[in-house]
């Protein structure tokens, strides 16, 4: 890993695409829920950052695939960490919302 990859972004429209491809997946919005009813990636499920922890309600099952993302990439980084910390294997920060090219609903 050079020193530049620290400060790369992911890409969200490659993690969309991982989403769709992994079965019985999640896509997490940890936006506010203001920012989710403004605009936001169909089939994702809304868990502002301030309440992680509720992320059971979507994903009970702490090895099931979870592809998370905010608005620029930092709080998914930080729900990333949290939902690490929580338990859950296998979680994916796919980045922020403004270079998203997809569909929004």
């Amino acid at each position: 890993m050079s020193f530049f990859d620290f400060f790369k972004q992911p890409d969200i429209n490659q993690g969309v695409k991982e989403y769709k491809a992994s079965p019985n997946a999640v896509l997490v919005d940890v936006r506010t829920v203001q920012e989710y009813q403004e605009g936001h990636i169909p089939e994702s499920k809304n868990v502002p950052l301030q309440q992680i922890e509720k992320i059971t309600f979507a994903a009970k099952n702490k090895d099931i695939p979870l592809f998370v993302y905010c608005y620029s990439g930092s709080r998914s980084r930080q729900a990333v960490r949290m939902l690490k910390q929580m338990g859950y294997t296998n979680v994916n920060n796919i980045g922020g919302i403004t270079t998203y090219s997809g569909k929004v609903e």
